[in-house]
Order: structure tokens, then sequence, then C-alpha cells
């Protein structure tokens, strides 16, 4: 898992993930790149698709689990990392904070909607629908559609 020494095992976990990142973003078709994704440490299910130009964290990939008959498309970004603002304050520079490394889960069925953000920590709930642009802060409930910055929930469909 991620953290925030850098030892040799971690720079050079780190490199390989950013070579099999940038393969993948530049390899069509998806059957191609996601077995390089599945590499760094990525779990997808069967018949997900991720496109070429979805951006991963190359510092976590191995927190991300992608369920079945997801798709991602062009332009998300998925995020397992962001600072620990809880003990900033005025005068101390940003990048001093410790980095928070949370995982993200993409249940079965999802679509991730064009230039989507999905923040460190998040579920996505089966089946559910996020709208391009949106930046998803929380957690998702399955049969919903979900749009905005931050997301919100704005339809839920009825489960059967």
């Amino acid at each position: 898992m991620a953290n925030n020494h850098r030892t040799i095992g971690n720079v050079t976990r780190g490199i390989f993930n950013r070579l099999c990142l940038s393969l993948a973003r530049h390899l069509f078709p998806a059957q191609v790149r996601t077995p390089l994704y599945k590499l760094t440490g990525m779990k997808i299910g069967k018949g997900s698709k991720i496109a070429a130009t979805v951006d991963i964290d190359h510092s976590a990939p191995e927190l991300i689990t992608v369920g079945r008959n997801v798709w991602v498309t062009r332009g998300c970004m998925l995020l397992c990392h962001q600072r620990d603002l809880s003990q900033y304050e005025v005068g101390k520079p940003v990048m001093d904070c410790e980095l928070i490394y949370k995982p993200i889960h993409i249940k079965d069925g999802a679509h991730i909607g064009i230039g989507s953000i999905i923040m460190p920590g998040v579920t996505i709930g089966e089946g559910a629908v996020i709208g391009a642009g949106s930046v998803v802060t929380r957690d998702i409930p399955p049969y919903t559609v979900a749009v905005g910055s931050p997301a919100k929930v704005i339809k839920t469909f009825v489960t059967k």
C-alpha cells in the first residue's frame, strides 16, 4: 500500500506504475489497456472498460477496485490520495502536510461520466450513474444518478 516514505522500493514501484499507466493511456482498445492497469495492482472486473484518457492515481493504483461491467469514460480522474489539512495553519506550506491514502470502490454496472473526478475514500454503488464533470467527494448509493461539484444524488431508481 502507498505511503509517504521515499524508499528505493517505493520509487521503483512508482516508476513502474507510471510506465504502465502511461502505456495504458495511449493504447487502444480497452482489452489491451486493462492488463496494464492490473499490473499496477488495480482490481478490474470482467466486462469493465476504462477509457484511454482516464488519469489513474499513480502513487496508489492498488487502492482502486472497479467492479464488473463498469464504464469509466474519457477524461476522468481516480484519486486515492490527498493532503491532510487537519494540521494546516497560516504560514505553513501545504506541501508539509502529510498525505492521506484511501481506497476507491466502483461497484458493478456503474457509469462514470466524462471528465468526472472521484476523490479518495469514495464508494460508488452498484448501477450508479455519475454525470459528466462531477466531483464525487462522498459515497454514492446504488442505482442513483449523481451530478455536480460536489456530486449530489438527483434521481433514485427502484431496484427489483
